[in-house]
């Protein structure tokens, strides 16, 4: 697994998710779009892995999460984050919709409403997290 195949997995995921939406296929349109920024995420973390560097075990490890904060914080991109949340408007209510996904979300119904919000946070070109979350894998 490298940086390409999760560049192609993210798009994959957000793709499949759209698909699912038009479907009426709401709840699994809703999960794998959180599974979209997951590995978009996993992507910028790998980005700061440098070649010829001997791993650090621990940080390592813990990029098998499914957990956004997380792989956030893995990633080196929180002042990023906090830049984003001041500078671009609206960039925070999808964040705060975006963070209410979870790897859980596949043992729960959801409505269009909650999907179409979902999408919509993730996707949205001039805010969204994902177009933001691209800008630095």
């Amino acid at each position: 697994m490298n940086r390409s195949c999760l560049h192609r997995l993210s798009n994959a995921r957000i793709r499949e998710a759209k698909i699912l939406f038009r479907a009426n296929e709401f709840s699994g349109a809703y999960y794998l779009a959180g599974y979209a920024l997951e590995c978009a995420l996993k992507s910028c973390f790998a980005k700061t892995v440098k070649r010829h560097d001997f791993p650090d075990k621990d940080r390592h490890t813990k990029v098998f999460t499914h957990k956004i904060n997380t792989l956030v914080e893995l990633s080196k991109l929180e002042n990023e984050l906090a830049r984003a949340k001041q500078a671009i408007p609206g960039f925070e209510s999808s964040w705060t919709v975006a963070m209410k996904w979870n790897e859980e979300a596949r043992y729960k119904h959801w409505s269009k409403e909650e999907a179409e919000a979902l999408l919509d946070a993730i996707q949205r070109r001039t805010n969204g997290v994902l177009p933001w979350i691209k800008r630095h894998w």
